[in-house]
């Protein structure tokens, strides 16, 4: 299945959990079983932090938080009927100036 194009990135390359994995193990020097406990623990503390109403900053990188979404009115597509779409939270993340800069540079 191909992505349409506003989700690809602009190199066409997407990295998913286990390559993530293995570019920690290597740049860190450990193995990639030591590389996804880090990981899958930074993912679950995070998780856990926003569950709680809290957030997560990491200076430089970004902050990840839970933004509150009103309730609103929105339309069936297939029907054009109203629905009520109901009031959620929403995680978020920040980009930190630095990784702003990364970016663009």
């Amino acid at each position: 299945m191909r992505l349409p194009v506003f989700l690809n990135n602009p190199t066409g390359m997407n990295m998913n959990k286990s390559e993530l994995i293995e570019k920690l193990a290597e740049e860190s020097g450990t193995t990639k079983v030591v590389a996804e406990k880090v990981l899958n623990a930074v993912l679950s503390t995070v998780t856990n932090e926003l569950k709680a109403g809290g957030s997560v900053a990491l200076v430089g990188f970004g902050t990840f938080q839970v933004n509150a979404r009103a309730a609103r009115i929105g339309r069936n597509p297939k029907t054009g009927d109203s629905i009520t779409i109901a009031a959620a939270k929403v995680p978020v993340f920040k980009a930190g100036a630095s990784l702003k800069n990364s970016v663009n540079s």
